[in-house]
Protein backbone atom coordinates (compact mmCIF):
# COMPACT_ATOMS: atom_id res chain seq x y z
CA UNK A 1 0.00 0.00 0.00
CA UNK A 2 1.47 3.58 -0.88
CA UNK A 3 1.97 5.79 1.16
CA UNK A 4 0.53 9.66 1.10
CA UNK A 5 4.55 10.94 2.15
CA UNK A 6 6.08 8.53 -0.15
CA UNK A 7 4.12 9.47 -3.58
CA UNK A 8 4.49 13.35 -2.05
CA UNK A 9 8.56 12.25 -2.22
CA UNK A 10 8.07 10.76 -5.47
CA UNK A 11 6.22 13.54 -6.66
CA UNK A 12 9.00 15.96 -5.27
CA UNK A 13 11.97 14.54 -7.30
CA UNK A 14 10.44 13.56 -10.40
CA UNK A 15 10.00 15.92 -13.74
CA UNK A 16 6.65 17.15 -13.68
CA UNK A 17 7.03 20.88 -13.17
CA UNK A 18 4.54 22.60 -10.80
CA UNK A 19 2.75 25.31 -13.20
CA UNK A 20 -0.06 25.27 -10.16
CA UNK A 21 -0.47 26.36 -6.42
CA UNK A 22 1.41 27.02 -4.19
CA UNK A 23 3.93 29.99 -4.64
CA UNK A 24 7.08 28.30 -3.54
CA UNK A 25 7.02 26.31 -6.42
CA UNK A 26 9.18 23.52 -4.65
CA UNK A 27 11.73 25.33 -5.08
CA UNK A 28 13.23 27.29 -2.38
CA UNK A 29 16.82 25.06 -2.24
CA UNK A 30 19.22 25.78 0.47
CA UNK A 31 16.60 27.48 2.25
CA UNK A 32 15.26 26.59 5.94
CA UNK A 33 12.40 24.07 6.12
CA UNK A 34 13.41 22.81 2.12
CA UNK A 35 12.15 19.44 2.83
CA UNK A 36 8.65 20.47 4.11
CA UNK A 37 8.63 22.92 1.00
CA UNK A 38 9.51 20.22 -1.41
CA UNK A 39 6.01 17.78 -0.56
CA UNK A 40 3.95 20.73 -0.26
CA UNK A 41 1.30 20.48 -2.66
CA UNK A 42 -2.31 21.11 -3.74
CA UNK A 43 -5.03 19.12 -5.21
CA UNK A 44 -3.15 17.61 -8.36
CA UNK A 45 -3.70 14.77 -10.25
CA UNK A 46 -3.08 11.80 -8.40
CA UNK A 47 -3.39 13.17 -4.79
CA UNK A 48 -6.71 12.92 -4.38
CA UNK A 49 -9.03 15.71 -2.90
CA UNK A 50 -10.19 15.46 0.69
CA UNK A 51 -13.67 16.93 0.34
CA UNK A 52 -14.79 14.05 -2.28
CA UNK A 53 -11.95 11.24 -1.44
CA UNK A 54 -11.88 8.89 -4.06
CA UNK A 55 -8.24 7.21 -3.95
CA UNK A 56 -5.68 7.24 -1.52
CA UNK A 57 -7.67 9.81 0.96
CA UNK A 58 -10.26 7.56 1.07
CA UNK A 59 -8.46 4.79 2.11
CA UNK A 60 -7.11 6.43 4.68
CA UNK A 61 -10.79 7.52 5.97
CA UNK A 62 -11.40 3.73 5.79
CA UNK A 63 -8.21 2.63 7.63
CA UNK A 64 -9.11 5.59 10.45
CA UNK A 65 -12.17 3.81 10.79
CA UNK A 66 -11.16 0.25 11.14
CA UNK A 67 -8.47 1.73 13.48
CA UNK A 68 -10.84 3.46 15.95
CA UNK A 69 -13.85 1.45 15.67
CA UNK A 70 -16.35 3.88 14.00
CA UNK A 71 -18.96 3.20 11.11
CA UNK A 72 -17.17 6.12 8.93
CA UNK A 73 -14.53 8.52 9.92
CA UNK A 74 -13.34 11.60 8.70
CA UNK A 75 -9.57 13.49 8.02
CA UNK A 76 -9.68 16.72 10.01
CA UNK A 77 -6.97 19.31 9.40
CA UNK A 78 -8.20 22.03 11.20
CA UNK A 79 -8.38 20.15 14.77
CA UNK A 80 -11.40 19.27 16.81
CA UNK A 81 -12.56 22.96 17.14
CA UNK A 82 -13.59 21.99 12.85
CA UNK A 83 -15.17 18.81 13.94
CA UNK A 84 -17.39 20.32 16.76
CA UNK A 85 -19.04 22.82 14.30
CA UNK A 86 -19.36 20.61 11.53
CA UNK A 87 -21.11 18.01 14.01
CA UNK A 88 -23.41 20.51 16.00
CA UNK A 89 -24.17 21.95 12.59
CA UNK A 90 -25.26 18.49 11.45
CA UNK A 91 -27.38 17.36 13.94
CA UNK A 92 -29.37 21.68 15.14
CA UNK A 93 -31.09 23.74 13.08
CA UNK A 94 -31.35 27.42 14.43
CA UNK A 95 -33.40 28.11 16.81
CA UNK A 96 -33.23 24.33 18.24
CA UNK A 97 -32.57 23.26 21.97
CA UNK A 98 -28.89 21.55 22.86
CA UNK A 99 -28.08 19.99 26.06
CA UNK A 100 -24.70 20.31 26.93
CA UNK A 101 -22.10 20.14 29.35
CA UNK A 102 -21.10 23.81 31.02
CA UNK A 103 -17.56 22.60 30.97
CA UNK A 104 -16.66 21.73 27.11
CA UNK A 105 -14.35 24.02 25.58
CA UNK A 106 -15.35 27.58 23.65
CA UNK A 107 -15.30 25.53 20.78
CA UNK A 108 -18.96 23.81 21.47
CA UNK A 109 -19.92 27.94 22.69
CA UNK A 110 -18.66 29.18 18.97
CA UNK A 111 -21.31 26.27 17.54
CA UNK A 112 -24.09 27.39 19.82
CA UNK A 113 -23.43 30.84 18.69
CA UNK A 114 -23.66 30.37 14.66
CA UNK A 115 -26.28 28.02 14.60
CA UNK A 116 -28.52 30.56 16.74
CA UNK A 117 -29.39 27.74 19.59
CA UNK A 118 -30.52 27.67 23.25
CA UNK A 119 -28.89 25.91 25.79
CA UNK A 120 -29.82 23.54 28.27
CA UNK A 121 -26.73 22.89 30.65
CA UNK A 122 -25.45 20.02 32.59
CA UNK A 123 -23.17 20.29 35.34
CA UNK A 124 -20.78 18.21 36.43
CA UNK A 125 -20.00 16.82 39.68
CA UNK A 126 -17.26 19.12 41.45
CA UNK A 127 -14.08 16.50 42.92
CA UNK A 128 -13.44 18.77 45.99
CA UNK A 129 -10.10 16.84 46.71
CA UNK A 130 -8.52 17.98 43.67
CA UNK A 131 -10.89 21.11 42.70
CA UNK A 132 -11.56 19.77 39.18
CA UNK A 133 -14.68 18.65 37.17
CA UNK A 134 -15.84 15.17 38.03
CA UNK A 135 -18.45 13.18 35.64
CA UNK A 136 -21.76 13.81 34.66
CA UNK A 137 -24.77 11.86 35.65
CA UNK A 138 -27.01 9.79 33.12
CA UNK A 139 -29.20 10.14 35.32
CA UNK A 140 -29.33 13.68 34.95
CA UNK A 141 -29.58 13.66 31.21
CA UNK A 142 -32.40 10.77 31.76
CA UNK A 143 -34.24 13.85 34.04
CA UNK A 144 -33.14 16.69 31.39
CA UNK A 145 -34.76 14.79 28.59
CA UNK A 146 -38.01 14.13 30.25
CA UNK A 147 -38.64 17.59 31.31
CA UNK A 148 -37.08 19.51 27.94
CA UNK A 149 -38.23 17.02 25.04
CA UNK A 150 -37.31 20.09 22.91
CA UNK A 151 -33.96 18.70 22.86
CA UNK A 152 -32.49 18.01 19.80
CA UNK A 153 -28.95 16.52 20.91
CA UNK A 154 -26.80 16.20 23.72
CA UNK A 155 -22.61 17.53 24.18
CA UNK A 156 -20.52 16.95 26.37
CA UNK A 157 -16.75 16.30 26.65
CA UNK A 158 -15.18 12.79 27.88
CA UNK A 159 -12.18 12.87 28.95
CA UNK A 160 -11.88 16.13 30.62
CA UNK A 161 -9.02 18.30 30.24
CA UNK A 162 -7.97 16.19 33.23
CA UNK A 163 -8.63 12.86 31.94
CA UNK A 164 -12.10 12.30 33.81
CA UNK A 165 -14.32 10.00 31.83
CA UNK A 166 -17.88 9.88 32.22
CA UNK A 167 -20.44 6.99 31.92
CA UNK A 168 -21.04 7.46 28.00
CA UNK A 169 -22.17 4.26 27.13
CA UNK A 170 -25.65 4.69 29.79
CA UNK A 171 -25.85 8.56 28.67
CA UNK A 172 -26.00 7.27 24.95
CA UNK A 173 -28.70 4.62 26.20
CA UNK A 174 -30.76 7.09 27.53
CA UNK A 175 -30.64 9.74 24.51
CA UNK A 176 -31.08 6.58 22.18
CA UNK A 177 -33.78 5.75 23.86
CA UNK A 178 -35.98 8.69 23.16
CA UNK A 179 -33.93 9.12 19.68
CA UNK A 180 -31.53 11.87 20.85
CA UNK A 181 -27.91 11.71 19.31
CA UNK A 182 -25.18 12.41 21.34
CA UNK A 183 -22.24 14.37 20.60
CA UNK A 184 -19.00 13.63 22.39
CA UNK A 185 -15.75 15.81 22.51
CA UNK A 186 -13.19 13.76 23.15
CA UNK A 187 -9.95 15.28 21.74
CA UNK A 188 -8.28 14.07 24.88
CA UNK A 189 -9.12 10.38 24.04
CA UNK A 190 -8.19 9.51 20.57
CA UNK A 191 -5.64 7.08 22.20
CA UNK A 192 -8.42 4.90 24.14
CA UNK A 193 -8.68 2.23 21.26
CA UNK A 194 -5.48 1.34 21.19
CA UNK A 195 -5.58 -0.97 24.47
CA UNK A 196 -8.67 -2.03 26.75
CA UNK A 197 -6.15 -0.92 29.67
CA UNK A 198 -7.12 2.69 28.71
CA UNK A 199 -10.86 3.60 29.07
CA UNK A 200 -13.20 2.55 26.78
CA UNK A 201 -14.10 5.11 23.84
CA UNK A 202 -17.06 7.32 22.93
CA UNK A 203 -16.83 5.25 19.74
CA UNK A 204 -17.27 2.13 21.54
CA UNK A 205 -19.69 3.17 23.60
CA UNK A 206 -21.80 3.96 20.81
CA UNK A 207 -21.80 7.86 20.59
CA UNK A 208 -23.25 9.18 17.11
CA UNK A 209 -20.48 11.58 16.56
CA UNK A 210 -17.07 11.55 18.18
CA UNK A 211 -14.72 14.22 17.51
CA UNK A 212 -10.75 13.15 18.55
CA UNK A 213 -7.48 15.04 18.58
CA UNK A 214 -5.23 12.52 17.21
CA UNK A 215 -2.57 15.42 17.36
CA UNK A 216 -2.96 15.45 21.09
CA UNK A 217 -2.11 12.29 22.16
CA UNK A 218 -1.07 10.38 19.15
CA UNK A 219 1.88 10.34 16.59
CA UNK A 220 -0.04 13.18 14.51
CA UNK A 221 1.26 17.32 13.76
CA UNK A 222 -0.94 19.58 15.55
CA UNK A 223 -4.45 20.78 14.25
CA UNK A 224 -5.41 17.22 12.95
CA UNK A 225 -7.77 15.54 13.67
CA UNK A 226 -10.71 12.97 13.15
CA UNK A 227 -14.59 12.75 13.10
CA UNK A 228 -16.33 9.46 13.75
CA UNK A 229 -20.11 8.99 12.93
CA UNK A 230 -22.36 6.10 13.69
CA UNK A 231 -25.92 5.17 13.54
CA UNK A 232 -28.91 6.28 11.98
CA UNK A 233 -29.64 9.51 14.03
CA UNK A 234 -27.15 12.03 11.72
CA UNK A 235 -27.63 12.88 8.44
CA UNK A 236 -24.12 12.24 6.82
CA UNK A 237 -25.04 13.83 3.97
CA UNK A 238 -25.64 17.29 6.05
CA UNK A 239 -22.66 16.21 7.67
CA UNK A 240 -20.54 16.54 4.94
CA UNK A 241 -21.70 19.48 4.09
CA UNK A 242 -20.69 21.16 6.59
CA UNK A 243 -17.26 19.60 6.92
CA UNK A 244 -16.54 21.23 3.48
CA UNK A 245 -18.08 24.63 4.98
CA UNK A 246 -15.89 24.26 8.04
CA UNK A 247 -12.92 23.02 6.73
CA UNK A 248 -10.35 24.93 4.38
CA UNK A 249 -10.77 24.08 0.53
CA UNK A 250 -6.92 23.94 0.32
CA UNK A 251 -5.70 21.19 2.67
CA UNK A 252 -2.20 20.82 3.70
CA UNK A 253 -0.64 17.69 2.36
CA UNK A 254 1.96 17.95 4.81
CA UNK A 255 -1.14 17.18 7.77
CA UNK A 256 -2.54 14.26 5.63
CA UNK A 257 0.72 12.91 5.20
CA UNK A 258 1.72 13.04 8.76
CA UNK A 259 -2.02 11.66 10.07
CA UNK A 260 -1.12 8.74 7.20
CA UNK A 261 2.18 8.29 8.31
CA UNK A 262 0.31 7.96 12.33
CA UNK A 263 -2.67 5.55 10.50
CA UNK A 264 0.53 3.17 9.79
CA UNK A 265 2.41 3.51 12.84
CA UNK A 266 -0.46 2.66 14.71
CA UNK A 267 -1.69 -0.06 12.61
CA UNK A 268 1.97 -1.74 12.89
CA UNK A 269 3.20 -0.70 16.25
CA UNK A 270 0.62 -0.78 18.26
CA UNK A 271 1.24 -3.50 20.60
CA UNK A 272 4.79 -2.32 21.52
CA UNK A 273 3.99 1.55 22.08
CA UNK A 274 0.88 0.30 24.23
CA UNK A 275 3.16 -2.22 26.55
CA UNK A 276 6.14 0.64 26.73
CA UNK A 277 3.77 2.99 27.71
CA UNK A 278 2.01 1.34 30.31
CA UNK A 279 5.87 -0.04 31.63
CA UNK A 280 6.49 3.92 32.03
CA UNK A 281 3.31 3.99 33.38
CA UNK A 282 3.88 1.70 35.90
CA UNK A 283 7.70 2.76 36.76
CA UNK A 284 5.82 6.73 37.21
CA UNK A 285 3.30 5.40 39.89
CA UNK A 286 5.63 2.99 41.83
CA UNK A 287 8.42 6.03 42.11
CA UNK A 288 5.40 8.63 43.24
CA UNK A 289 3.46 6.17 45.21
CA UNK A 290 5.30 7.33 48.44
CA UNK A 291 5.18 11.22 47.94
CA UNK A 292 3.31 13.19 51.14
CA UNK A 293 2.76 15.90 49.64
CA UNK A 294 2.06 16.24 46.18
CA UNK A 295 -1.27 13.22 45.76
CA UNK A 296 -1.67 12.54 41.76
CA UNK A 297 -4.94 11.67 40.82
CA UNK A 298 -5.22 8.15 39.53
CA UNK A 299 -7.15 5.72 38.32
CA UNK A 300 -7.53 3.70 41.97
CA UNK A 301 -9.07 6.79 43.77
CA UNK A 302 -12.31 5.54 45.79
CA UNK A 303 -14.39 8.59 44.96
CA UNK A 304 -14.69 7.78 41.39
CA UNK A 305 -18.91 6.02 41.90
CA UNK A 306 -19.64 9.40 44.16
CA UNK A 307 -18.61 11.50 41.15
CA UNK A 308 -20.02 9.70 38.37
CA UNK A 309 -16.30 9.16 37.41
CA UNK A 310 -15.70 5.77 35.35
CA UNK A 311 -12.03 5.99 34.55
CA UNK A 312 -9.38 8.01 34.64
CA UNK A 313 -6.90 8.82 31.69
CA UNK A 314 -3.69 7.54 32.98
CA UNK A 315 -2.19 9.40 30.41
CA UNK A 316 -3.43 12.50 31.91
CA UNK A 317 -0.81 13.28 35.23
CA UNK A 318 -2.55 15.68 37.49
CA UNK A 319 0.01 16.27 40.35
CA UNK A 320 -1.96 18.09 43.22
CA UNK A 321 -0.60 20.55 45.87
CA UNK A 322 -3.88 21.31 47.28
CA UNK A 323 -3.77 21.79 50.76
CA UNK A 324 0.38 22.49 50.97
CA UNK A 325 2.20 25.47 51.24
CA UNK A 326 2.48 25.33 47.12
CA UNK A 327 0.46 26.47 44.47
CA UNK A 328 0.02 24.90 40.76
CA UNK A 329 1.49 27.84 39.65
CA UNK A 330 4.61 27.66 41.72
CA UNK A 331 5.39 23.99 40.73
CA UNK A 332 4.75 24.84 36.98
CA UNK A 333 7.73 27.44 37.65
CA UNK A 334 9.78 25.02 39.77
CA UNK A 335 9.04 22.24 37.20
CA UNK A 336 10.15 24.25 34.10
CA UNK A 337 12.99 26.17 35.45
CA UNK A 338 14.43 24.10 37.66
CA UNK A 339 14.27 21.00 36.30
CA UNK A 340 13.62 21.62 32.41
CA UNK A 341 10.46 20.08 32.33
CA UNK A 342 7.37 21.64 30.23
CA UNK A 343 4.26 20.81 32.22
CA UNK A 344 0.94 20.97 29.93
CA UNK A 345 -0.70 23.40 32.32
CA UNK A 346 -0.86 25.22 35.84
CA UNK A 347 -3.76 25.79 37.65
CA UNK A 348 -4.59 26.77 41.35
CA UNK A 349 -4.26 23.32 43.13
CA UNK A 350 -2.33 21.24 40.08
CA UNK A 351 -0.38 20.71 37.11
CA UNK A 352 -0.95 18.42 34.47
CA UNK A 353 1.33 16.48 33.06
CA UNK A 354 0.53 14.68 29.56
CA UNK A 355 2.38 10.88 29.29
CA UNK A 356 1.16 9.70 25.50
CA UNK A 357 2.85 6.52 23.35
CA UNK A 358 5.67 8.37 22.70
CA UNK A 359 7.29 9.35 25.37
CA UNK A 360 11.00 7.91 26.43
CA UNK A 361 11.62 6.35 29.73
CA UNK A 362 14.81 8.60 30.69
CA UNK A 363 11.47 11.77 30.80
CA UNK A 364 8.93 10.05 32.91
CA UNK A 365 11.76 9.30 35.64
CA UNK A 366 13.08 12.81 35.51
CA UNK A 367 9.63 13.98 35.85
CA UNK A 368 9.19 11.30 38.62
CA UNK A 369 12.66 12.22 40.62
CA UNK A 370 11.58 16.42 40.30
CA UNK A 371 8.74 15.62 42.02
CA UNK A 372 10.32 13.32 45.05
CA UNK A 373 12.65 16.21 45.46
CA UNK A 374 10.09 19.00 45.86
CA UNK A 375 7.77 17.14 47.50
CA UNK A 376 10.46 16.61 50.58
CA UNK A 377 10.41 20.64 50.54
CA UNK A 378 6.68 20.96 50.87
CA UNK A 379 4.36 21.36 53.74
CA UNK A 380 0.68 20.60 54.80
CA UNK A 381 -1.23 23.88 55.19
CA UNK A 382 -5.11 24.54 56.30
CA UNK A 383 -6.90 23.84 52.50
CA UNK A 384 -8.25 26.80 51.22
CA UNK A 385 -11.71 26.59 49.27
CA UNK A 386 -11.77 27.39 45.91
CA UNK A 387 -14.43 27.02 42.92
CA UNK A 388 -14.23 24.79 39.89
CA UNK A 389 -14.48 26.76 36.64
CA UNK A 390 -18.23 26.13 36.23
CA UNK A 391 -18.92 26.01 40.48
CA UNK A 392 -20.15 29.68 40.54
CA UNK A 393 -21.48 30.11 36.53
CA UNK A 394 -24.12 32.87 35.93
CA UNK A 395 -27.74 32.49 35.96
CA UNK A 396 -28.24 32.10 31.66
CA UNK A 397 -30.57 35.23 30.89
CA UNK A 398 -29.90 36.05 27.42
CA UNK A 399 -29.26 33.37 24.55
CA UNK A 400 -25.68 33.23 23.67
CA UNK A 401 -26.25 34.66 20.10
CA UNK A 402 -28.57 37.63 21.25
CA UNK A 403 -26.13 38.51 23.69
CA UNK A 404 -23.20 37.91 21.32
CA UNK A 405 -24.53 40.19 18.97
CA UNK A 406 -26.08 43.06 21.44
CA UNK A 407 -24.44 46.70 21.88
CA UNK A 408 -22.29 45.85 24.67
CA UNK A 409 -20.28 49.04 26.71
CA UNK A 410 -16.90 47.88 28.35
CA UNK A 411 -16.73 48.32 32.14
CA UNK A 412 -14.56 47.83 35.12
CA UNK A 413 -14.49 43.97 36.62
CA UNK A 414 -15.00 45.44 39.83
CA UNK A 415 -18.18 47.03 38.99
CA UNK A 416 -19.85 43.51 36.88
CA UNK A 417 -21.90 42.20 39.79
CA UNK A 418 -25.55 42.30 39.00
CA UNK A 419 -24.89 43.21 34.89
CA UNK A 420 -25.19 40.46 31.86
CA UNK A 421 -22.14 39.25 30.05
CA UNK A 422 -21.51 40.09 25.94
CA UNK A 423 -18.53 38.15 26.10
CA UNK A 424 -16.62 35.03 26.60
CA UNK A 425 -14.23 35.18 29.84
CA UNK A 426 -11.88 31.90 30.23
CA UNK A 427 -8.97 30.72 31.69
CA UNK A 428 -6.45 29.34 28.63
CA UNK A 429 -5.37 26.87 28.82
CA UNK A 430 -8.22 24.88 29.22
CA UNK A 431 -10.96 27.49 27.74
CA UNK A 432 -13.71 26.90 29.60
CA UNK A 433 -15.53 29.80 29.96
CA UNK A 434 -15.95 30.72 33.18
CA UNK A 435 -18.89 32.98 32.16
CA UNK A 436 -20.56 33.16 29.09
CA UNK A 437 -22.34 35.61 26.72
CA UNK A 438 -26.02 35.94 28.07
CA UNK A 439 -25.07 35.14 31.70
CA UNK A 440 -24.97 37.22 35.14
CA UNK A 441 -21.79 38.16 36.65
CA UNK A 442 -22.37 37.33 40.49
CA UNK A 443 -20.12 38.27 43.09
CA UNK A 444 -18.68 35.12 42.79
CA UNK A 445 -17.56 35.13 39.58
CA UNK A 446 -16.22 38.47 39.90
CA UNK A 447 -14.05 37.31 42.79
CA UNK A 448 -12.97 34.26 40.53
CA UNK A 449 -11.73 35.92 38.01
CA UNK A 450 -9.91 38.74 40.15
CA UNK A 451 -7.99 35.86 42.08
CA UNK A 452 -7.02 34.16 38.65
CA UNK A 453 -5.42 37.22 37.17
CA UNK A 454 -3.61 38.18 40.77
CA UNK A 455 -2.11 34.77 41.06
CA UNK A 456 -1.00 35.39 36.82
CA UNK A 457 -3.09 32.97 35.17
CA UNK A 458 -4.13 33.67 31.28
CA UNK A 459 -7.27 35.24 31.17
CA UNK A 460 -8.94 35.48 27.97
CA UNK A 461 -12.18 38.28 27.58
CA UNK A 462 -11.18 40.92 29.24
CA UNK A 463 -9.54 44.55 27.48
CA UNK A 464 -8.01 47.58 28.97
CA UNK A 465 -5.25 45.55 30.43
CA UNK A 466 -7.12 42.81 31.70
CA UNK A 467 -9.46 44.98 33.30
CA UNK A 468 -12.49 46.06 31.79
CA UNK A 469 -15.12 42.98 30.76
CA UNK A 470 -17.69 43.42 27.76
CA UNK A 471 -21.65 43.65 29.13
CA UNK A 472 -24.77 44.12 27.70
CA UNK A 473 -25.68 47.83 27.07
CA UNK A 474 -29.73 47.64 28.20
CA UNK A 475 -30.84 44.91 31.13
CA UNK A 476 -33.99 46.26 30.87
CA UNK A 477 -34.35 44.07 27.37
CA UNK A 478 -33.60 40.93 29.64
CA UNK A 479 -37.49 40.37 30.01
CA UNK A 480 -38.27 40.70 26.10
CA UNK A 481 -38.86 37.45 23.57
CA UNK A 482 -35.05 37.04 23.38
CA UNK A 483 -34.78 36.00 27.47
CA UNK A 484 -34.59 32.24 28.12
CA UNK A 485 -37.36 30.29 29.08
CA UNK A 486 -39.50 33.13 29.44
CA UNK A 487 -38.30 33.64 32.79
CA UNK A 488 -37.59 37.14 34.53
CA UNK A 489 -33.71 37.51 34.46
CA UNK A 490 -32.83 39.75 38.17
Amino acid sequence: MDSLYGNLKKNQYSDYYPFHMPGHKRNLPGRPMESFYGIDITEIDGFDNLHCPGGILQEMRERAAVLFGAEESFLMVNGSTGGILSAVSAVFRGGDTILMARNCHKAVYHSVYLNRLKTEYLYPTFVKEYNICGGISSGKVSEMLTENPEIKGVLLTSPTYDGVVSDIASIVRVAHERKVPVIVDEAHGAHFCLDSRFPESAVACGADLVIQSIHKTLPSFTQTAVLHVQGTLVDRDRLKRFLQIYQTSSPSYILMAGMDQCLSILETERENLCHSFFKRDKMFCDSTKELRNINILSMDNQFKKEYYIVAVDPGKKILSVKGTNCTGQQLYKLLLEKYHLQPEMAAQDYVTAILTVCDKEEGVQRLADALQEIDIGLQRVPDEEFPSVTGCAGTACYDIHYAMDAEYESIPLKDAAGKISAGFINIYPPGIPLIVPGEYFTEDIVRQIRRYKTQGFTVEGMTGKGQQVSIIKEEKNAQNKNCLYDRTCQ
